[in-house]
């Protein structure tokens, strides 16, 4: 692949230097998508071994093409760091650090607050900052902006544009994914339109970061909530002795006024179990309850649970012994992000069960400092997540398997 240098065209504002802090997920996409249109990006991370990965060519990410990497980083146009002092230069700014939960559930926004004192160290000019990481209404104006305003007074402006990066989907990518974003003031806000249209194709303005960052959450939320609905649904069905999949399967043929959404072991990922949550904290702190969040909260986190009294139903309520494969490691199939993957809880409460545990994942390289093993003799395979490249005829060969997924019919499952 080449330089798309037929689409650098900002509109309103001289920017030919971007830098990015975090190169995650979302850091890694949009600094290479900026790149791709013609700017100078630094990329910035405080990992060594994660930029000294990247400067050899070679993603984290299966969305992001080594061959693309590896041209923007011969031609200079990407640039990773871990140098805060490369960022000196940059005329935008974007924070895309992780916005993760505290042991206790509570937002944690540790990583907003480095991006920012990284930006009053190191960010002496003027500069667009924009925030795409993930938070609660009034993150950007309260937390972000007001503490560089207190400690630089320099004349920064200020956007938000939340991230919408689905990890593995083909159909839906950074560059034709609609983007929502806001300024603190007219200015801001045309300048990140123009900023985000040059490698994006629909780029919407919304009257004030609030509501960006809020559009965010809901989105999230929405998909939290009924996510849980169907997990209750198929603690239901199994009561009635019926396949919840069939059940969905029957309810998709109505053309109007039903969305299917699937159950499963858990609820994974870098934002559908964690964006609900902040909304749901910040409503508390305003005095305003959240109970449909917060029920929604206990059934998904209560899934691996329920998973496991399935399994143990099944073996008169003993696995003592027993040799457990968790199958799919990683939050969804066919990615290798493990981030708030339901496995790990799985894992736990089988180990206290007393069984002897492992795990299979061709993509994960190692997981809860263990590596994946071979699918064998095991007496008990449990699917989270079935990927391309997981041997089916191999799970055959076992004993009992226990399908979270609901594709494999010969298997016993939610």
């Amino acid at each position: 692949m080449g330089i798309n240098l037929a689409r650098f065209h900002p509109y309103n504002f001289d920017v030919k230097r971007v830098g990015v802090i975090g190169q995650g997920y979302v850091g890694l996409a949009v600094a290479t998508a900026a790149a791709d249109a013609g700017y100078f990006v630094t990329g910035f991370d405080t990992n060594p071994e994660l930029i000294k990965k990247l400067r050899l060519g070679n993603s984290h990410i299966e969305d992001i093409d080594d061959e693309l990497l590896q041209k923007l980083i011969e031609n200079s146009m990407y640039r990773p760091s871990n140098l805060p002092e490369d960022l000196h230069d940059s005329d935008v700014v974007i924070i895309a650090v992780p916005t993760p939960l505290s042991s206790d559930r509570k937002p944690d926004l540790s990583y907003v607050n480095l991006a920012t004192e990284t930006i009053i160290n190191y960010i002496k000019e003027s500069a667009l900052i924009i925030s795409e990481s993930t938070s609660y209404p009034g993150t950007l104006r309260k937390l972000i902006a007001e503490k560089i305003n207190v400690a630089t007074g320099i004349s920064h402006r200020y956007a938000v544009a939340p991230e919408r990066i689905d990890p593995g989907n083909e159909k839906w990518r950074l560059d034709n994914t609609p983007r929502i974003v806001a300024g603190l003031n007219i200015q801001a806000g045309k300048e990140a339109v123009d900023f985000y249209s040059t490698f994006t194709d629909n780029v919407k303005l919304v009257s004030t970061p609030e509501v960006a960052e809020m559009a965010k959450l809901v989105e999230n939320s929405f998909r939290y909530v009924n996510i849980a609905f169907v997990n209750e649904l198929a603690q239901i069905a199994d009561g009635f002795k019926v396949n919840i999949n069939e059940v969905l399967e029957a309810a998709q043929t109505k053309p109007y006024g039903f969305m299917r959404f699937f159950p499963g072991g858990g609820v994974g990922g870098h934002c559908i179990p964690i964006d609900p949550i902040y909304l749901s904290h910040e409503s508390k702190k305003l005095g305003m309850a959240t109970p449909l969040i917060d029920k929604a909260d206990e059934i998904n986190l209560y899934m691996p649970r329920y998973v496991l009294t399935r399994v143990l139903r099944d073996h008169n309520q003993n696995i003592k012994g027993k040799k457990v494969l968790i199958v799919g490691v990683s939050y969804k199939a066919d990615i290798s992000d493990t981030r708030e993957t339901p496995a790990l809880a799985i894992l736990k409460l089988l180990k206290e069960s007393g069984a002897n545990c492992a795990w299979h994942d061709p993509l994960v390289e190692t997981f809860n400092g263990e590596f994946s093993i071979e699918i064998g003799h095991q007496d008990i395979a449990i699917i989270l997540n079935l990927h391309q490249d997981v041997e089916i005829e191999k799970l055959r060969n076992i004993n009992y398997v226990f399908d979270c997924t609901g594709k494999l019919t010969w298997a016993h499952s939610l």
